[in-house]
C-alpha cells in the first residue's frame, strides 16, 4: 500500500535522511522508533510532501506521489498527524474535523462513523479545539485526518505530552481504526510499550538509516529499548 524506496532528504547541503526504503501492506501498522534528531519527523514529512525529497520513490497503491505537493498526496490517499496535533484552536472541534473533509465529494457534515469511533468529540463539537485536553486534542487530530478517507494513516508521535492512561485509550483507537477501515498506518513513536500494542513491524531509525526491523512476534524488547536509550 505504501512503498518509500531510496528516499534522500536533505537540509541545504546537510543529508538527514539517507537511501530510505520500507514498505507497509494493506491492513498493516509499521512503527518507526528512534531516538529525537534520528530524522522520525523528517521522514513523516518527506511523505506526505510538506518536505521535499532529493531523490528517491514513494507510492501509494501503487501511483507515484514523490513530486506531487501535498494537497495532491492527500487525495491519493494519505493522511498526516502531525506531531504536537496541530489542531486550529479558535475553530469548533467539528470545524476542525470539517478542515479534512477538502479532497471529500460530500463535505456537507461530519460522517456519523467518525464521531461513533471518537464519541467524546460529539459531545465537545461545539467547543473550540484549544479548550480540549491534550488527548482530546490528539484523537480530534485523528478524526480530521480519517474524514479525507486514507489508505494510509501517518502519525508523528502520537503519544507526545499525553499521560500514560489516555497512550492506552489512544492504542485502542488506531487497532479499531485499523480494523474497521481497513488502512494503512505508519507511526512514528519512542514509547516501546505503545508500539508493542499497535505495531505489527517496527523499524529503528538512526541517522536517517533504519538499522533494525523486527515482525511484533519476533521482537527483542530489550535490544530495541537500548537503540533508544543510546
Amino acid at each position: 500500500m505504501l512503498n518509500v524506496n531510496n528516499l534522500k532528504v536533505a537540509y541545504g547541503e546537510s543529508t538527514v535522511i539517507s537511501d530510505l526504503s520500507f514498505d507497509v501492506k494493506k491492513g498493516e501498522t509499521v512503527a518507526i522508533m528512534g531516538r529525537n534528531g534520528m530524522g522520525k519527523t523528517t521522514l513523516m514529512k518527506s511523505i506526505i510532501g510538506v518536505l521535499k525529497s532529493r531523490s528517491g520513490t514513494i507510492t501509494v497503491d501503487g501511483t507515484e506521489v514523490a513530486g506531487a505537493d501535498s494537497h495532491r498526496r492527500v487525495a491519493s490517499g494519505i493522511a498526516f498527524v502531525p506531531q504536537g496535533r496541530q489542531v486550529f484552536s479558535t475553530l469548533s472541534v467539528e470545524e476542525n474535523i470539517r478542515a479534512g473533509q477538502e479532497t471529500v465529494k460530500d463535505r456537507r457534515k461530519v460522517p456519523d462513523n467518525i464521531y461513533a469511533l471518537f464519541p467524546v468529540l460529539h459531545e465537545m463539537r461545539r467547543r473550540k479545539a484549544g479548550n480540549l485536553s491534550g488527548g482530546q486534542q490528539q484523537q480530534l487530530a485523528i478524526a480530521r485526518a480519517l474524514v479525507s478517507q486514507p489508505k494510509v494513516l501517518l502519525l508523528d508521535e502520537p503519544t507526545e505530552g499525553i499521560q500514560p492512561s489516555i497512550i492506552k485509550d489512544i492504542a485502542k483507537t488506531l487497532n479499531e481504526i485499523k480494523k474497521v477501515y481497513d488502512l494503512s498506518i505508519v507511526v512514528s513513536e519512542q514509547v516501546l510499550s505503545f508500539t508493542l500494542d499497535i505495531a505489527d513491524r517496527l523499524y529503528v531509525i538512526e541517522s536517517g538509516r533504519l538499522i533494525h526491523e523486527d515482525d511484533r512476534a519476533s521482537v527483542d524488547e530489550a535490544k530495541i529499548a537500548k537503540y533508544l536509550s543510546v
